[in-house]
């Protein structure tokens, strides 16, 4: 029986592909700050780590943040999996790390580069943004009288289930390097989706895009975060937003 550990075990995706890889009878160990018995925060390493990874095939690090230490935990997972002869690292991570210079995308291409030197087996998959994220995005916007949106970003997004599909098949894989990026099914346009969501919700917010500055905007205006041509995802938008709001 294949064992793997799972960073991040708890979160949206890490959960979900533990789940999968559970379904399909591999033993999974659940690695979080929290999470008995691999209660382990990654940016500080220390020997529960070393305990974790003790004896697995493989591992799926979905453990990441945006304020910051990406970098670091990854740095003491690749030094445990090597004490422990992990053959095989799978990570993931998001289309345009490498165009588009926002901070964290910039730690993610970051920790990228420190998994593929690390000597390990390795496999890294990149995907666009999350339905989840997109919604919560503009949840939050929608609490304001007028939703504002930066003027002439698109997005494409990607169902977390289908990605932990994606990730469970990866783990029990050889390892593959830098394997297709996997996007969702359709590029939308920010008002389009969140008039998406305004329609779901029942709210009534009129939408006003703004041109903004600076690089990472640039690079969103110009698709760097997109993959129109691995538009693999099958689940829309719609389809996400008709399971948060069921009808009544």
């Amino acid at each position: 029986m294949t064992t793997i550990l799972v960073t991040g075990g708890t979160g949206t995706l890490g959960r979900l592909v533990a789940e999968r890889l559970r379904a399909d009878g591999h033993e999974v160990r659940v690695l979080s700050r929290h999470a008995r018995p691999y209660a382990v925060d990654l940016r500080k390493g220390g020997p529960g780590l070393d305990e974790a990874v003790a004896g697995v095939d493989a591992i799926v690090h979905c453990a990441s943040t945006p304020r910051g230490g990406d970098e670091e935990a990854a740095g003491h997972l690749i030094e445990a999996a090597r004490r422990g002869g992990v053959p095989h690292l799978v990570y993931i991570s998001i289309v345009g790390v490498d165009r588009v210079p926002l901070g964290y995308y910039k730690a993610k291409y970051a920790v990228e580069k420190l998994i593929e030197e690390s000597g390990l087996g390795w496999t890294v998959l990149r995907t666009t943004q999350f339905h989840d994220l997109v919604f919560q995005g503009v949840q939050a916007l929608a609490k304001l009288p007028v939703v504002i949106l930066p003027a002439g970003v698109a997005d494409q997004p990607v169902d977390v289930a289908e990605v932990a599909d994606r990730l469970a098949e990866l783990a029990v894989g050889e390892p593959a390097g830098r394997v297709a990026d996997m996007g969702g099914p359709e590029v939308r346009t920010a008002p389009d989706l969140a008039g998406a969501y305004l329609r779901a919700s029942g709210r009534r917010r009129p939408v006003l895009e703004v041109r903004l500055a600076g690089k990472t905007y640039k690079g969103m205006r110009d698709g760097g975060h997109l993959t129109p041509g691995r538009a693999v995802g099958k689940g829309t938008f719609e389809e996400f937003l008709a399971r948060r709001f069921p009808a009544s």
